[in-house]
């Protein structure tokens, strides 16, 4: 019985050695629905060591090109879903890729659409994190992923121009 517990003892201490290499990736979800409640998509958010992977699978969407944004609090009250605050944007600069004095840390890539209402998207940024600290979409107020009824221009502040708020989704552990 001694020897039993020993052993035990030894490959529990091991265990406990074990490198941030051997842990499974901070990883979060989001449930997509529109203003009425329903499913039309989801994203699986996850940390790796190029950066956060966002990848996002829609149906049931308006054609066309959308906006896509991280939006800086954990709600998605419908129908407007202005709940989820304003964009992602803990370095407080301005909005787009194309601006000299952006972009918001929760700018993502305009979400392409086909005439199916089916879309999708995957990028990896660095501008963001899941792990603890001022970047993290995971903090206090959490976040929430948001899709626009336009595409976004990429340069005009504060929203890039585009349009109303017609999906939303808690980012989630």
């Amino acid at each position: 019985m001694r020897s039993l517990l020993l052993l035990l003892g030894v490959a529990a201490g091991v265990a406990g050695c074990a490198s941030a290499s051997d842990r499974a990736p901070l990883s979060a979800e989001a449930t997509l629905k529109d203003k009425d409640g329903k499913q039309v998509g989801v994203a699986t958010i996850i940390e790796t060591p190029e950066g956060v992977r966002v990848a996002v699978t829609g149906y049931r969407l308006p054609p066309g090109g959308h906006g896509l944004h991280v939006h800086a609090v954990g709600r998605c009250d419908p129908p407007e879903f202005t709940s989820a605050g304003a964009h992602f944007n803990p370095g407080n600069t301005q909005h787009g890729k194309q601006n000299p004095a952006g972009p918001h840390a929760g700018d993502l890539p305009n979400l392409v659409v086909a005439a199916s209402g089916e879309g999708g998207i995957d990028v990896t940024t660095r501008a963001f994190t899941l792990s603890p600290g001022p970047t993290s979409l995971l903090g206090d107020k959490g976040t929430a992923l948001v899709v626009h009824a336009n595409p976004d221009d990429d340069k005009t502040d504060p929203t890039g121009n585009a349009g109303d708020r017609i999906i939303c989704g808690v980012v989630t552990e």
